[in-house]
Parts: C-alpha cells; sequence; structure tokens
C-alpha cells in the first residue's frame, strides 16, 4: 500500500505523491522565540522529526525547512518588560529552543530561516497582493489582507466565511477600520520604540502570516510537499499563510499535516490555564528517550496525555529496552549484522504507511522484544538474534537507540558504577563470600536496579 497521509485540507486520508520523485520538501513551522519551550513544541518536533526519519530510512530524499519567528508582539512586549533588546531576547530563546532539540536528538533543519531576514521578500509579497485588489492599507495602522475576496477562506480551518464571522472576536483581531473582521494584518504601522522597516506603507514590522509565506516559498519554492505544525496553528495561522499564496495565483504546501495538542490532567496545556509545563523539566524527570517514546506511543493526530506516571512508565520502558540489549550483548548476540524478520519489517512499514501509525508499529516492535527474550530463555540464540535485530531497527528508525547507556533518570548510580558493582558481587561468590554478594545485591536493589541471574551471564535493569 503507498503511503497514505491524513491531509488537513481535504479532511481525509490520501496517497502522497511527491512534488518531484523520490524527494520530499517540507515545512515546520518554528518557534516564536519569546520563552522557554514548552511541550508541546516538543511534541510538535518529535512527530515530524518521526516522519523524516521514516520517509528518509524508505529511501526518500527530504528537505526540511524549518523557521524561526524573531520578531513578535510577545518578542517586543518581554523586551520592553525586561528593558533588553528584541534580537537579544530572541536570541536568548532561540538558544534555549535549539539546546532542548538536541537532547530530544531532533534532526536540525536542513533550511533555518529566521523572520528579520526576510522582510525584503514580505514586503514583495504584500505588494503584490496589494496591486492585485487583495489587500487594503489602513492610514495609521498597516495593511490588511481582504477575506472577502477569496470563496474559499476557511476552507483548511473547516469552517465557512459565515461560520467564521459568526465566531469573529474568538481568534482574531476585532477593528472597526478593517472591511470584515475576519481580515488580517499584512503589515503592522510602526508604533514608538518598536522595531521597524521602510516601505511603500510607511515604517512598521511584518505580520506573522506573511512571514511564514516568504520564508517557506524561499526556502521550498512553490508547490512543496507537506506544510505542518501544531493543529492550534491551523487557524488562523495556517489559512491566512495558504490565502496569500492562493490570491497570487501560486501553489502552496501540497499536503497539511498537523500534529495534536498535549494535555495535562485531561486539559489542554496552556500557560493560562496554570498546567504550563517546560520542556527541559519533563526532559530532566525522564530522560529524552522515555519522551519520545511516550510521544509515539500516541497517534500524532490525538491529543497526548502528558504527566508524571505516564513519563516515568515510559522511562521504565527504556529501561527493559536496555535491559534487554545487555541480555544479548551478554549471551554474544550479533546485534549490528544478520538475518532479519521481514514479515515483521513489512507490517512495521504498513502501520507507518497508514498515516504514520506508531502506535501500531511500536506494538510490533515490543512483541518482537518479548519474543526474543523468550528465545533466550529457551537457549534459542539464532532466533533471539533474528528478533532482536528486527525490533532494533525498527525503534532506530523511529529515532529510539536501544542500549545507547544514556540514563533515562536521574536518580541512582550510574550504568558505570552498576557493572563496577556487578563486578564486586560476581568475585565475592567465586571466593563464596556469600553474604558480601548478598550485600552488593541488597545495595542495588535499594537503589532501584533489578538484577537477574541468567544462563548467559547476569543481567539489569531499573526498576
Amino acid at each position: 500500500m503507498p503511503l497514505q497521509i491524513y491531509d488537513t485540507m481535504q479532511r481525509q486520508k490520501v496517497p502522497f505523491v511527491p512534488r518531484t520523485e523520490g524527494e520530499v520538501a517540507m515545512y515546520v513551522c518554528g518557534p516564536t522565540v519569546y520563552d522557554v519551550p514548552h511541550l508541546g513544541h516538543g511534541r510538535t518536533a518529535l512527530t515530524f522529526d518521526m516522519i523524516r526519519r521514516y520517509l528518509t530510512w524508505t529511501g526518500l530524499t527530504v528537505t526540511v525547512a524549518s523557521n524561526v519567528t524573531d520578531i513578535d508582539d510577545k518578542i517586543i512586549a518581554r523586551a520592553g518588560q525586561e528593558g533588553r533588546t528584541e534580537p537579544d531576547v530572541a536570541a536568548e530563546f532561540t538558544a534555549k529552543y535549539d539546546e532542548q532539540m538536541a537532547r530530544l536528538a531532533i534532526l536540525p533543519a536542513d533550511s533555518r530561516p529566521h523572520a528579520t531576514q526576510f522582510v525584503d521578500g514580505m514586503v514583495e509579497i504584500i505588494s503584490q497582493l496589494v496591486d492585485l485588489g487583495a489587500a487594503y492599507e489602513v492610514e495609521g495602522k498597516g495593511v490588511y489582507f481582504a477575506v472577502e475576496g477569496l470563496k474559499e477562506y476557511g476552507r483548511l480551518a473547516g469552517r465557512t466565511l459565515n461560520q467564521l464571522r459568526d465566531d469573529a472576536g474568538q481568534r482574531v483581531d476585532v477593528d472597526a477600520d478593517k472591511r470584515s473582521p475576519l481580515d488580517f494584518a499584512l503589515w503592522k504601522s510602526a508604533k514608538p520604540g518598536e522595531p521597524s522597516w521602510s516601505t511603500p506603507w510607511g515604517a512598521g514590522r511584518p505580520g506573522w502570516h506573511t512571514e511564514c509565506v516568504a520564508m517557506s516559498l524561499s526556502a521550498l519554492g512553490p508547490g512543496f510537499d507537506f506544510h505542518g505544525g501544531g493543529d492550534d496553528l491551523c487557524f488562523p495561522h495556517h489559512q491566512n499563510e495558504w490565502a496569500q499564496v492562493v490570491a497570487m495565483g501560486e501553489q502552496f504546501a501540497r499536503y497539511w499535516v498537523h500534529s495534536a495538542m498535549v494535555n495535562v490532567a485531561g486539559e489542554k496545556m496552556s500557560k493560562s490555564l496554570g498546567n504550563f509545563t517546560n520542556l527541559a523539566e519533563a526532559i530532566d524527570t525522564a530522560g529524552p528517550r522515555a519522551l519520545r517514546l511516550l510521544a509515539l506511543q500516541t497517534h500524532y493526530r490525538r491529543a497526548m496525555e502528558m504527566g508524571r506516571d505516564a513519563l516515568m512508565a515510559a522511562a521504565a520502558a527504556v529501561d527493559r529496552l536496555d535491559a534487554f540489549h545487555r541480555r544479548m550483548v551478554t549471551a554474544s548476540v550479533d546485534l549490528a549484522s544478520g538475518e532479519v524478520n521481514d514479515t515483521a519489517l513489512d507490517a512495521f512499514c504498513s502501520a507507518m504507511d497508514d498515516d504514520f501509525g506508531t502506535p501500531s508499529a511500536l506494538d510490533g516492535a515490543f512483541g518482537l522484544i518479548r519474543g526474543a527474550n523468550i528465545d533466550l530463555d529457551n537457549g534459542d540464540l539464532s532466533a533471539a538474534g533474528v528478533g532482536g535485530r528486527t525490533a532494533i531497527t525498527m525503534f532506530s528508525v523511529l529515532g529510539i537507540d536501544i542500549g545507547s547507556g544514556t540514563k533515562t533518570t536521574e536518580v541512582g548510580p550510574s550504568d558505570q558504577e552498576i557493572e563496577d558493582l556487578l563486578e564486586q558481587r560476581a568475585q565475592a561468590r567465586a571466593a563464596k563470600d556469600f553474604a558480601a554478594a548478598d550485600s552488593v545485591r541488597d545495595q542495588l536493589t535499594a537503589s532501584g536496579i533489578i538484577i537477574e541471574d541468567t544462563a548467559n551471564g547476569v543481567v539489569w535493569h531499573r526498576a
């Protein structure tokens, strides 16, 4: 079955046909850098990193562009509150965002446009829209896009113009000087003390929606394959990007892919609800691989439940995977090369080709791990190797490296300390000093380390 993708614009799964055979061009909306990244940023980044990794593994050449919005109302507000410059605020929180993405092993984008580097292109787009009659100037306020002239406006949001008018005021700025409450700013006239650029409409700065149009088309060209982001961006941001490009008569993204939100205790995570948890805290608590596993256990289009219990359960699962890896190494099973289970890999691909069905794909991988453990118990190292290599391949495709030695929690002894204690225990048992051996076991148990004596040696994992 060819790859099927749920396209938000069409509201259904559709076959993926790339713009250029063998290649994929993907634009993922990046951060507005005025604060530290939160769990929602992590979930979105992990989703599109998973998509990129899988498509690359299937043999496609994937090019990813992901922007940085470094000029915005919130950046200006924070700079004003703290007596700093906007570039200083943007630089600080870009670095903090990048730090957490690196911890999550998010592959760097091939193109990383910053909004302030593309203002000339934004001015050209706005000028073209004004010339076409798709946009108009409001003296002293800026330039607005005229939504009423675009019959299909609202299509990406799954709403009609009338429905959106009824909801005006909830998601858009209402201004009596606008022709319609749905009209959105392409260019904002400068206020005293704000960053500004000179244009035919006076000094000012670009609107958010125009920024991404200029950056995505510059990086990837018209008709690129994927436009992605969190589903909170579907309206108005992505809808308004699409409106501008359509009004210019150009082709924009061929497929729109949106990841769902993160829930904490059943509620959407947001600062206004008081349940905002930053990404660094989650990674510190459970480790980056656990957070990736937890994200992949929920389909990317379903809301993801996040809490300490869920995080720690994922951390324990990663520890068990590492324990399996150690058990295979102890048994001298070759995990780097050898036969794999082609039927299982086909099932993995079928799950992923069905709109990136990571929950089913992970079920198959964990099933192989369970089977390989049984094979080890039975002394069938050949069968264990086939299952283990296949499972490790699947996890690797999804960005989870088993046996990497990365601690999943900040609590307890390090891997090397555990190995040293196990060596002391082995020496005590060899000397028939069973009291000393039991003391080492008790010490490890108290630290949350479970050890198992098997026919192939000692294996351990964190409880």
